[in-house]
């Protein structure tokens, strides 16, 4: 990864953002406070008529549907969740509690799924989620509940690039995104490389990404160069936001504009935790496994190893982090407080709603957690 620049001119710019953060008032930590929305802190399948005595194992995914209701991943027990903060309804739309892989063409809640990561919507309100260890996607139609497979074979490996997708082979898919078209991209891990699917015909191509363990380069094309890690994906509106575990920085591609190329916008490549309230490109993450953007257009990143929620401001291009307290700080603390008092267990998925509240897969806390904004939508 190259990152072009003069020191002495980043020294400047970070004294005059600091300064125009303190006049103009950004987020501080005490504007969020964090709660449990859904999981009890175990693991294992249980029955209960309390939708706050269910336990969720593992929650990766998350996500805020079109119906306002939130969508989760549950890793563990391979199921996913449907909860409805409005009228408590919680109840499972996809997976039997078994790993497996079986179900296609029936209906979702009889299938067995393996692991799934993440899950998103199309703009008919049709649910894709990816399935790491079957290494597939698969999607249930909103209207039918029917569950069919639409991208990868279920053997894990790489090929089938210019053909139908379901004939084509992932390596340990982590994260899915769709365009207003309906594409889907898909975040090929174990492949480096980020994939697509098109919706008309069908096929499968890479759009980034060769196999090699590189990071990218700056404003160079997508397509036939290396990336390292792309474990998390995000489409707002013609933006395909990218997030590198092992990359350790975050990116975005122009949909609208070709050829694609990469857009640097946060992180130094380099493992760590620096960076708040500076310059987001100067920042260190370890290991972000999450991403999305909020109703004003912040982006929200899981720093998955450093135990935090961290928020890009793309007004100023400065960073913050708004839960968690740092790598030290692994486990499970904090509720009803400032959410940057909290203490989390590895989290990975993240979803905004239309209020700025922040979900969160509080994965080996075996929870989801919101961080609500006290001030107005983020």
């Amino acid at each position: 990864m190259k990152i072009n620049g003069c020191c002495g001119a980043i020294v400047v710019v970070v004294v005059v953002v600091v300064v125009a953060q303190i006049v103009n008032g950004v987020v501080t930590a005490d504007e969020f406070s964090i709660r449990t929305v859904l999981g009890t802190g175990m693991d294992q399948i249980n029955q209960s008529d309390d939708p706050q005595k269910i336990n969720i194992g593992n929650p990766f995914g998350v996500e805020v549907g079109p119906d306002a209701a939130l969508y989760m991943t549950e890793v563990t027990n391979h199921r996913v969740w449907r909860y409805d903060p409005q009228t408590k309804d919680l109840r499972v739309v996809a997976g039997v509690g078994v790993a497996g892989y079986d179900g296609d063409g029936g209906s979702a809640t009889e299938a067995k799924l393996n692991e799934p990561y993440e899950v998103r919507f199309d703009q008919d309100g049709h649910l894709f989620f990816v399935e790491m260890r079957n290494h597939i996607v698969r999607r249930i139609d909103s209207k039918t509940g029917v569950i069919t497979t639409v991208a990868g074979t279920g053997e894990a490996g790489f090929g089938g690039d210019g053909g139908p997708a379901i004939k084509a082979q992932l390596n340990r898919p982590h994260s899915i995104a769709l365009d207003a078209a309906g594409n889907l991209f898909i975040a090929d891990i174990g492949n480096h490389r980020i994939r697509r699917v098109d919706r008309q015909t069908g096929l499968i191509s890479s759009i980034a990404g060769t196999g090699d363990r590189e990071g990218p380069v700056d404003l160079q094309p997508t397509k036939g160069q290396p990336v390292l890690g792309p474990r998390a994906l995000y489409i707002v509106e013609s933006t395909l936001w990218v997030a590198l575990r092992e990359g350790n920085s975050i990116w975005r591609i122009d949909l609208s504009r070709r050829p694609w190329t990469w857009q640097h916008v946060a992180g130094t490549g380099q493992k760590g935790f620096s960076g708040d309230g500076g310059l987001a490109k100067l920042a260190t993450f370890n290991g972000p496994k999450g991403i999305t953007v909020g109703p004003k257009g912040n982006v929200y990143v899981v720093d998955t190893e450093n135990q935090v929620i961290r928020c890009i401001h793309l007004q100023d291009a400065t960073i913050t982090t708004i839960a968690g307290r740092g790598p030290d700080f692994r486990g499970f603390a904090g509720e009803g407080v400032s959410a940057r008092q909290a203490s989390m267990g590895r989290p990975h998925g993240v979803g905004v709603d239309a209020r700025g509240r922040v979900y969160v897969g509080d994965s080996e806390n075996h929870r989801v957690r919101v961080i609500e904004p006290q001030a107005g939508i983020r």
